[in-house]
């Protein structure tokens, strides 16, 4: 493992070569974004990632301005999205207390975006940068293990690892997981129609382009699934989702609240999108464990399942395709043995070329996957 601390200046000139007079915005999202004015935040506890934003890489870069030759840099609050993945807000408020409109006025003078926020904003700052030509990198959730760890790392070395995973496990079939939870057996097939895989590796160069950081996956849109698979959820709850044709259709309760249970699956039931398998994700680091699905996601013998919003990973599962707008999520499901200790994983398959290969057991990586990935 890397133990190197956080150096702000070989992150930005390793993910982003930049040039000479870009210009760097930093954003973060606060209930009430008139309030940055005041830097409040910085001395509440609980404010961790927003603390981050400021100390580490709005100041960070200003200190460095001359010697990295940055032009503008920017810091900006906005009104927290509710939810994971959905659509920014129109404005956004900087620290003289102006309220500008995001897409109009912000970000065409912005090279480079740094999104430090409490909900993900990957796939609609995403779909913007495809459109304007900006760059940069998405941080939820960052804290302090996070910064000298995830945000620490060689990106370089990161990349290279992670292309020799994916060339190991692209154009595959399908991948199978088997789980044990509770004494009750259940299996999950994604069907991935020998597609490319993808990886998030951390290097954020052409323009158009946004990393989720820390980085560290290999994952895919699936083009089916069937089966079922346990879902935790945050109060502890534990259903068995069926799932059929992608989606998930059903559920069983086997641990906890049936009122929490019914209310995902009501939301299943009348906004189908919602409950759409939207990527399959396999982690390619060795890091600590943060507390923080951002970093916890990108550990290697851990791996993810998420529902809802795929256009930011080559799906199709826009937000137009939901009924309500707001329920345009992408929600990743973490499965890890500090998160769930309850919920065992016998094994995870790959099928390619006629052969099946055992990838993960119990959250352990298999001698297969240490080869190709460390």
């Amino acid at each position: 493992m890397n133990e190197t601390r956080f150096d702000l200046n070989r992150l930005m000139t390793t993910v982003f070569e930049p040039k000479r007079g870009e210009n760097v915005g930093v954003f973060i999202d606060l209930v009430d974004p008139r309030t940055v004015t005041t830097l409040a935040f910085l001395d509440d506890p609980d404010q961790v990632t927003r603390r981050i934003a400021y100390n580490e890489f709005y100041q960070g870069l200003l200190r460095q301005r001359e010697k990295m030759g940055w032009g503008r840099i920017e810091f900006f609050a906005y009104v927290p999205t509710g939810g994971s993945n959905l659509d920014l807000p129109d404005t956004v408020v900087n620290l003289e207390g102006k309220t500008e409109r995001l897409v109009e006025e912000v970000l065409p003078r912005l090279n480079i975006v740094l999104y430090l926020s409490t909900y993900s904003a990957t796939a609609p700052i995403t779909a913007l940068a495809k459109k304007m030509g900006f760059r940069g990198a998405t941080m939820h959730g960052a804290n302090d293990i996070i910064l000298h760890s995830g945000l620490a790392q060689d990106y370089n070395l990161v990349s290279i690892r992670a292309e020799r995973f994916r060339r190991a496990v692209t154009k595959c079939d399908d991948v199978v997981i088997e789980f044990d939870v509770l004494g009750k057996k259940a299996r999950l097939t994604l069907e991935l129609g020998k597609q490319e895989a993808q990886k998030s590796h951390g290097l954020c160069r052409p323009p158009g382009e946004i990393a989720n950081l820390p980085a560290g996956e290999i994952y895919w849109v699936p083009t089916g699934a069937h089966g079922q698979f346990p879902l935790k959820f945050k109060d502890g709850t534990i259903g068995l989702m069926d799932v059929a044709d992608c989606r998930i259709t059903g559920g069983t309760l086997l641990k906890g609240s049936q009122a929490t249970l019914d209310v995902a699956l009501e939301k299943f039931r009348n906004d189908p999108a919602t409950g759409g398998l939207g990527e399959l994700g396999l982690g390619t680091q060795l890091l600590p464990v943060a507390g923080a699905d951002i970093q916890d996601e990108k550990v290697l013998g851990t791996f993810h399942v998420a529902t809802g919003r795929s256009d930011h990973l080559g799906g199709n599962l826009t937000p137009e395709k939901f009924k309500n707008r707001k329920n345009a999520t992408h929600e990743d499901i973490l499965f890890a043995p500090h998160k769930t200790p309850e919920i065992k994983v016998p094994g995870v398959w790959m099928h390619k070329d006629g052969q099946e290969i055992l990838l993960i057991a119990q959250y352990e990586p298999t001698e297969f996957v240490k080869q190709v990935a460390l």
